[in-house]
């Protein structure tokens, strides 16, 4: 029984990606819904624009919970 360490280190660097990078796409969602308290209320137009990046953000990251979900389970 042999390891291939390169299709080990393949997996390791792509699941690495992916955790990075979903979970700063979902912190780029949360830091562009929150608000500190006592800021100035931003225009309505950028504060509109800002809230939909958020919930794109967030449908990018359900996404992809969901394609990963189905890679698990197709056969």
């Amino acid at each position: 029984m042999s390891i291939d360490w390169h299709a080990l280190l393949t997996v390791l660097c792509a699941t690495l990606a992916a955790t990075v990078g979903l979970v700063g796409l979902f912190t780029l969602g949360v830091v562009g819904l929150a608000r500190p308290a006592g800021a100035a209320r931003p225009r309505p137009a950028t504060a509109a624009l800002t809230r939909a990046a958020s919930w794109l953000c967030f449908a990018a990251c359900a996404a992809a919970t969901v394609w990963g979900i189905w890679l698990i389970t197709a056969k």
